[in-house]
């Protein structure tokens, strides 16, 4: 119990905050404004550190990356396995929320208006440009200074990338560059982290105020949000998992599965961490017969790329967003413009409890174009949809691993294995 505890504390608290929010925002209703600066201070604290979160992280992520045994054809075949169960959850995210109205949408003007911050002067020019040049100014800045923005996220995470890549190239002589990087990370992480106690407080507050300033449906909206996202999360883990190790082993594939699956469901749920059941993952592969090499390069990797709860979780938060402000999705376009955010916004989510998707969150919100001030309705969903989503994405890379192995060993992979 003491274990529990300690795991969930963070994610209970932040819960509670919420509800006593809610509550406080009923009782209050419009008064609850008096709340709204000490939310506004959570905000721009995530907002302050944003910048320096993405480049170290991603640019660290990819100076890390070194060659696995037998590169070739089990890389290959994990970017093809990831990317086939990837867009196969993004599809059940989007058929399991686009029927379903999970916020009024009658208060989204006043929601905008509220939410939206002040920037003048700047649409009309914006108009006459064609496709080419928004994408350029999308992906790219004139001015070094302007990739220290919030607005131009899209451009830092490029730069950042590069800038990886660059570091790698150089090889041992970027060793300084890359322990400095590294030990910077390794402190942003512990800024994060300090954020975060104050998260309770701050989400707490600017939930009253959203509940006292748009009525009651708006935490009705949460609630339908959990309950929605933990049927889809538990038909997925049964179903989708099932057919998975079926095809990765047929019947005995389905055996070997669910026999040794629950060690990495249970750890998932417990720590609320994917890079903290990578050993217990790790363990679990192994005992279904995926070989030692597969299962320590799949399952870390998987980690980092492959997360089927997180992505599915994407599409919750793009569609609860699309509700409260009153989007259209009309067009085919439209559709995969959420497909591919949510897959590219899955990339961006840090393997560790609460606070790992503020990047992803941030992409989610620039890329729809909706409010920065938006950002802590994402990150209340995601506390709310940690567990279940986090159980998702471990035990996709148990079966994920078993997929890989049947590519790679052929057909007859698990009566190869003795244990087994």
């Amino acid at each position: 119990m003491k274990k529990f505890l300690s795991h969930y504390k963070s994610t209970i608290i932040l819960l509670a905050s919420i509800v006593v929010g809610a509550i406080l925002g009923i009782i209050l209703q419009e008064k609850a404004t008096v709340l709204k600066p000490f939310g506004d201070l959570f905000l721009n604290l995530l907002l302050v550190i944003i910048v320096p979160l993405i480049f170290l992280t991603i640019t660290t992520s990819i100076t890390k990356m070194k060659t696995p045994k037998r590169l070739g054809k089990i890389m290959i075949t994990i970017v093809g396995v990831f990317l086939f169960t990837s867009i196969i959850a993004v599809f059940i995210g989007i058929l399991s929320t686009y029927w379903v109205k999970l916020v009024d949408p009658e208060d989204g003007e006043k929601i905008k208006s509220s939410l939206q911050e002040i920037a003048p002067e700047e649409g009309e020019e914006k108009e006459d440009l064609t496709i080419a040049e928004r994408t350029v100014n999308l992906v790219t800045v004139n001015d070094f200074s302007k990739l220290l923005s919030k607005d131009n996220i899209i451009a830092l995470l490029i730069f950042s990338v590069i800038c990886g890549l660059a570091i790698q190239m150089t090889g041992e002589k970027a060793n300084a560059v890359r322990n400095l990087l590294e030990s910077a990370n390794a402190v942003i992480g512990q800024i994060v982290k300090i954020i975060m106690y104050y998260a309770p407080i701050g989400l707490g507050c600017y939930f009253a105020y959203l509940v006292g300033t748009f009525g009651a449906s708006i935490a009705i909206g949460y609630a339908k949000t959990f309950v929605i996202y933990t049927l889809v999360a538990i038909t997925f883990y049964f179903i989708m998992y099932t057919i998975y190790a079926y095809l990765a082993g047929g019947t005995k594939g389905i055996r070997v599965f669910w026999k040794n699956a629950l060690p990495s469901t249970l750890t998932a749920l417990a720590t609320c961490s994917s890079a903290a059941s990578i050993p217990v993952n790790i363990e679990c592969s192994k005992k279904m017969g995926v070989p030692e090499d597969i299962a320590e390069t799949t399952i870390p990797l998987g980690t980092s790329f492959h997360k089927d709860g997180s992505i599915i979780g994407s599409v919750v938060k793009i569609m609860f967003l699309v509700c409260l402000f009153g989007t259209s999705l009309a067009t085919a376009g439209d559709i995969l413009g959420i497909i591919g955010i949510a897959l590219l916004a899955n990339l961006l989510i840090t393997a560790v409890p609460i606070g790992g998707g503020t990047i992803s969150e941030m992409l989610i919100i620039t890329m729809m174009g909706y409010p920065v001030a938006a950002l802590p309705i994402l990150t209340m969903i995601a506390t709310i949809i940690d567990p279940p989503a986090t159980m998702l994405n471990v035990v996709g890379d148990t079966v994920s691993s078993m997929m890989v192995t049947r590519v790679v060993e052929g057909k007859d992979w698990i009566k190869e294995n003795k244990e087994n």
